[in-house]
């Protein structure tokens, strides 16, 4: 290795520098609110077994819920910002493929209210919660609470970053970008304000069921390392459960639905440029497409479809699993990697022939299974709503916690995408070059530490590093909702299969003393990115009894709030440039073809068109304009009527930036077989920046592809 030849030169600290970057954007564990359901009796206090589905309630309840639900646009600028999800300093947004949402639903039973949201973000981080109840309160008061709304991201890692305050996390997505998270806080808000505006009195049904060919374990090694009788309690080695809950109205018309799926949304992998909502975003898009029938997809249409992740830390859509692409034969157990390419050449597919097809099918396979729950749900909820919430510490709790800190092997990244350079997963020794790389620019991690992650060997001792400010959060919040017999338990983190299952058993036990499984780790990406250390669970499972317990006794108000978190609001920095003003190549203009429709499309065809454009991020907010239409002529009318929009799964928009302004925007369509035969054309819709008299003049364009006609066959039309 490297590190261990004599003779080696020393590193520059621009090189120093340089390496350390790079280690940083290998790949990263990132907070997120995970979210697991199980039954509980709101009334008689306690934990309802699993039983047959009861028929139907035939009468309206006497006291039912209010119920409203809400989908606002997040989608934040489009091109030359860091994605989050992958930490791949490659992966630079440059192009749409589906739009973000942000989906809420709010349950009131005339006494207590909750509020649920999910977002087709990476993860929802405490600058990002806390920048949310900020607009709440101003505009509700005391209505929208800590304790009364769980907000979840989906954790699709085709989305743009920029929205923390802690140093890790803005080093690896660029910084604090303003642009980025002032979107994902309006539209969360948004979404919020829709659903407060459509409250009506409503019922809500629950059904469950099984999702085959969506998710298997990606880190099998670690699961087995799990105790054989605790294992053998359940028949997949992730969870194949969906739950999933029916809105209605008091006449049974259906407002909304929302379900939890234990699969990562990273079906589109670490080469794609375009903003996506991924697996579980296909499958809102596919619901709601389903019901509201007329209206374009995101735009008003009244039912509002959630799905939300659940124990997904382990869990990949990718089922084909992992290959050596250079050879065809499996990767290493252990390490994942290859004897040739490394853990870069270890790379999981499936189920279809490409990332996009992939997407559809997994995110179908939820939406059909989903659709059929909602259909069939006959178990009604009842009884009082009730929410519990607590800041952590979880650096001082039982006295057995860690400050946060990384180990090697989450540097090597996963079979969903690799990290950089040589780290592997399976490490248990460290490596001296890394280290001493380390010790160097950041410094070594104190022995106190060091001893509490054992057997973790760390290569980032984050919670001991505080320039420009804390590169980890220390404090955390833990929280449940109850809807009657449904309990929801929000959680911190990628938590694994297992860790979610003994989660929900815990909750179930309501505070029953019995200690967690305490293993030796297996260094994977997941056990080196428990950054608490090894009795993280532990002191998770003791703070959702203690919320349990308070719930269940009535005593919520008696919980101690626990520590404020900080809200940062000096030494934020922002990484990204502005854009330079857009300049059209010679002879040409904004809006002009660069490379032109054919004449003539079959059916599953792609239609495809370059425009000279300007740089995405001069559009400013996005979420009230499109970028494409696809349009049908009516000869009839004489008129061009759009059947498309950007926010469909048929069209997708691609950015290149070129050499000092200059930049091309490819839009695509494809062609779906249910399209209509007849005259087409595709239209895009962009902004340029020019500096005029020293001052900054932004100016509309539109781009217009010559028509074309589709037909089911080139023999006839």
């Amino acid at each position: 290795m490297a590190g261990k030849k004599s003779g080696r030169r020393g590193l520059s600290s621009l090189e120093i520098s340089l390496i350390v970057l790079f280690l940083l954007m290998t790949a990263v564990s990132v907070a997120l609110i995970t979210v697991l359901a199980l039954k509980w009796d709101s009334e008689k206090q306690e934990v309802i077994p699993e039983e047959p589905t009861p028929s139907p309630t035939v009468i309206p309840p006497e006291n039912p819920y209010l119920i409203g639900v809400g989908r606002a646009d997040c989608t934040g600028p489009v091109a030359d910002l860091p994605m989050m999800g992958y930490a791949n300093t490659d992966q630079v947004a440059a192009g749409l493929h589906t739009r973000l949402f942000s989906r809420a639903f709010i349950v009131d039973d005339g006494k207590n209210r909750v509020v649920f949201v999910t977002a087709d973000i990476g993860m929802v981080s405490q600058r990002l919660r806390l920048e949310v109840f900020k607009e709440l309160k101003a505009k509700y008061g005391d209505l929208y609470r800590q304790d009364n709304v769980v907000m979840s991201g989906t954790h699709t890692h085709s989305g743009v970053g920029g929205y923390f305050q802690y140093t890790l996390f803005m080093i690896t997505s660029s910084g604090y970008i303003k642009p980025s998270i002032e979107v994902i806080v309006s539209g969360i808000v948004q979404s919020i304000d829709i659903a407060h505006r459509n409250l009506r009195p409503g019922r809500i049904f629950m059904n469950k069921g099984q999702v085959d060919d969506s998710n298997f374990n990606r880190s099998p090694h670690s699961y087995m390392n799990n105790p054989e009788e605790e294992r053998k309690r359940y028949e997949f080695n992730t969870d194949k459960q969906i739950v999933v809950l029916k809105f209605t109205d008091l006449d049974g018309d259906g407002i909304g639905l929302l379900s939890w799926f234990a699969v990562h949304p990273v079906s589109m992998n670490y080469t794609n440029l375009m903003v996506s909502s991924d697996n579980l975003g296909y499958a809102s898009y596919a619901f709601e497409q389903d019901k509201n029938i007329g209206f374009f997809p995101g735009e008003k249409g009244p039912f509002v479809a959630g799905f939300s992740s659940s124990n997904l830390g382990d869990s990949s859509p990718n089922i084909r699993g992992p290959v050596c692409i250079n050879s065809g034969e499996k990767c290493d157990y252990l390490n994942s990697s290859c004897p040739v390419g490394g853990k870069k050449a270890c790379i999981a597919f499936g189920p279809g022939e490409d990332m996009f097809e992939s997407t559809r099918i997994i995110g179908e396979n939820m939406f059909k299974k989903a659709k059929e729950l909602y259909t069939s749900a006959k178990q009604e909820l009842h009884g009082p709503v009730y929410g519990a919430h607590q800041w952590v510490n979880m650096t001082d709790e039982t006295a057995r916690t860690c400050k946060p800190a990384l180990g090697h092997s989450f540097a090597a990244g996963t079979i969903d995408g690799g990290g950089e350079f040589n780290f592997l997963q399976g490490n248990t020794e460290g490596d001296p070059f890394w280290d001493g790389i380390r010790d160097m620019v950041l410094g070594p991690p104190s022995n106190e530490t060091k001893a509490c992650h054992d057997p973790k060997p760390i290569l980032l001792s984050t919670g001991e590093m505080n320039s420009p400010l804390p590169w980890h959060p220390a404090i955390v919040d833990v929280q449940i909702m109850t809807i009657g017999s449904l309990a929801v338990v929000a959680v911190p983190g990628e938590f694994t299969t297992m860790s979610g299952r003994r989660i929900r058993e815990a909750v179930k036990k309501e505070l029953e003393v019995t200690e967690a499984f305490s293993n030796a780790e297996i260094q994977r990406y997941e056990g080196a990115s428990t950054i608490f250390g090894p009795h993280t669970l532990s002191a998770y499972i003791q703070r959702y009894r203690g919320l349990a317990k308070a719930i269940a006794q009535g005593t919520i108000e008696e919980l101690p709030k626990g520590p404020e978190p900080p809200f940062f609001t000096e030494n934020l920095f922002n990484l990204v440039k502005d854009p330079v003003d857009d300049v059209a190549p010679p002879g040409t203009d904004f809006g002009d073809v660069v490379e032109q429709v054919e004449p003539l499309y079959k059916v599953g065809e792609v239609a495809s068109v370059t425009f000279v454009s300007g740089n995405p991020r001069h559009s400013g907010d996005i979420r009230n304009m499109t970028l494409v239409t696809v349009e049908r002529f009516h000869n009839d009318t004489d008129s061009w009527e759009v059947i498309h929009k950007d926010a469909s799964w048929e069209t997708r928009f691609h950015w290149k930036k070129g050499f000092r302004g200059r930049s091309q925007s490819t839009v695509e369509w494809h062609i779906p077989q249910t399209a209509q035969t007849g005259t087409y054309r595709i239209q895009h819709f962009g902004h340029f920046k020019q500096t005029v008299d020293n001052s900054t003049v932004i100016t509309p364009y539109t781009g217009t592809s010559a028509v074309f006609k589709v037909t089911r066959s080139f023999y006839y039309f």
